[in-house]
């Protein structure tokens, strides 16, 4: 296996390097309708669709093991509205590691890569969302809770909550972040 997380920005990301993602993401959360071609096309039109300050531009960080992915991560800018103005973070997503290597520290060792892009450019913090039984691993890594209110003003219910898993995370756990409602300006990642 090889030792460094790998780093590819969507708008590089190949055919076959995005099916490799592709075929972990699968096996990792089954969906007759999102199977691994589904994924991985998911990924290259995050590729095509990226918006953002180039420091924090979209990108997988990926550890293989021969031809296969086995550990996944995936960060992308978003310009959040929040009453102390806007704030760029990058959403932290679509993290997974081969079920046959959980246990190894993999998820750990790549998401402490795509958090090395924190604090580059505009964006100070990453954002995203997990479940209660997920927390404590996040929490280890330096992440904390966010208490703030989500919405989308430019989804269909713009008051809802956009994230549909249980907890809002940011990291680092440090002092900063804004209070109060915070607006995703587009769906939960």
């Amino acid at each position: 296996m090889d030792n460094a997380p790998r780093c590819c920005l969507h708008r590089e990301l190949n055919d076959d390097l995005a099916l490799a993602i592709g075929r972990l993401m699968a096996s990792t959360w089954p969906k007759p309708e999102k199977d691994a071609a589904y994924r991985a096309a998911s990924l290259l039109k995050l590729g095509v669709e990226a918006t953002g300050p180039e420091e924090i531009a979209s990108r997988s960080f990926y550890l293989m093991d021969g031809e296969a992915v086995v550990a996944h991560a995936a960060m992308q800018p978003r310009e959040l509205a929040t009453e102390a103005g806007p704030l760029w973070v990058v959403g932290l997503g679509a993290v997974c590691t081969d079920g046959s290597r959980r246990g190894e520290g993999l998820g750990a060792r790549i998401v402490r890569a795509a958090f090395e892009i924190v604090g580059q450019g505009p964006a100070e913090y990453s954002l995203f969302q997990t479940s209660f039984g997920v927390q404590p691993f996040y929490e280890k890594l330096g992440a904390c809770r966010v208490a703030n209110r989500f919405f989308n003003s430019r989804g269909e219910d713009p008051d809802a909550n956009p994230f549909w898993d249980d907890v809002a995370m940011r990291y680092p756990g440090a002092p900063g972040w804004p209070d109060g409602p915070i607006d995703l300006r587009g769906p939960g990642y």
